[in-house]
This record gives C-alpha cells, sequence and structure tokens, in this order.
C-alpha cells in the first residue's frame, strides 16, 4: 500500500477514534445500554456467535468485519441481551501519540485533565492505556508501541 493510501486510511481511523471519544459509544453501540438487537440491526449478522466464561460473543471479522476493523467483539452480559463490552482491533497500527490527539493526554500528577489515561500493566503483560471516565482501555501489542485493541466499557462516574 503506497504510503499516501496507509497515511489516508490512518487518518480516518483516528478521525472515527476522535468521534468515538466524544460520543462514548463505539458506532452507536454504547456498553451497559445498548441490546444485542441493537448490534445486529446496526451491522448484520455476526461472523459466529461463542460463548466465553458464560457469556455470549458476536464477533465480526473475515468478510463480516466491521469497516477500520480486523475484528470487532460485542460481550454481553449476564442477562444474553445487554453488550456489556466491546473490544474493536483496529486494522491500521496505531500509537500512543494517535491515541492522546483523539482521547487526551497522560493524567498529570496531581492536576489531571479530562479526559486522561492512566497506565496500568497486569502480569506479564504490556502496560496499557485507561480513560476511566470514558470507559475505555486500550491494549496494546507485544511491542508495547502500536495498539492491539479497544475495550469499551460502561462509563464511570
Amino acid at each position: 500500500m503506497p504510503v499516501t493510501a496507509m497515511s489516508r486510511l490512518l487518518c480516518c481511523a483516528l478521525l472515527a477514534l476522535a468521534a468515538s471519544a466524544q460520543a462514548r459509544p463505539w458506532r452507536g453501540i454504547r456498553p451497559g445500554q445498548s441490546s444485542a438487537v441493537d448490534v445486529l440491526s446496526a451491522f448484520g449478522e455476526p461472523t459466529k456467535r461463542t460463548q466465553v466464561k458464560d457469556q455470549v460473543v458476536l464477533v465480526y471479522s473475515g468478510p463480516r468485519a466491521i469497516s477500520g476493523t480486523v475484528q470487532t467483539q460485542f460481550k454481553l452480559g449476564p442477562d444474553g441481551e445487554t453488550v456489556a463490552r466491546i473490544d474493536v482491533y483496529p486494522a491500521p497500527d496505531i500509537d500512543t501519540k494517535a491515541i492522546e490527539k483523539g482521547y487526551g493526554p497522560k493524567c498529570a500528577a496531581g492536576r489531571p485533565v479530562e479526559p486522561c489515561y492512566a497506565v496500568k500493566q497486569g502480569a506479564g503483560q504490556p502496560p496499557y492505556l485507561v480513560y476511566v471516565k470514558m470507559g475505555l482501555a486500550i491494549f496494546f501489542k507485544d511491542d508495547g508501541k502500536t495498539v492491539r485493541s479497544f475495550a469499551f466499557l460502561p462509563e464511570s462516574s
């Protein structure tokens, strides 16, 4: 892919990310409020429906991947009807600088600017970013620099 085409694709992805940051739902689907019916209405039938840890997951990948992604997973809550979490695996490579431009900077010690993120790290995992008030977690590939996935969760107050 020529550099200019890749640059345009990345710009489009960043604009989509920035738009979703302001609205908080992802492509019109809001964790904790939207239903499985809303997901099906917006994106059609998923590539597959699977059960993970007593949770129904609607997976859109391959030919049914949602534009700008390689895969999207809508995880339903215990009722099997309400979207509890959305995991988005973006198609273009996105780095921390692009995330900060679209969602906001790292929280400053003692003077957080909203929205801002905190850096967290799980045992044996690369660090990840959490925008607590937005209900957004961003996970990185093993290089610790490029985004592996976005997790959209119910907003925190």
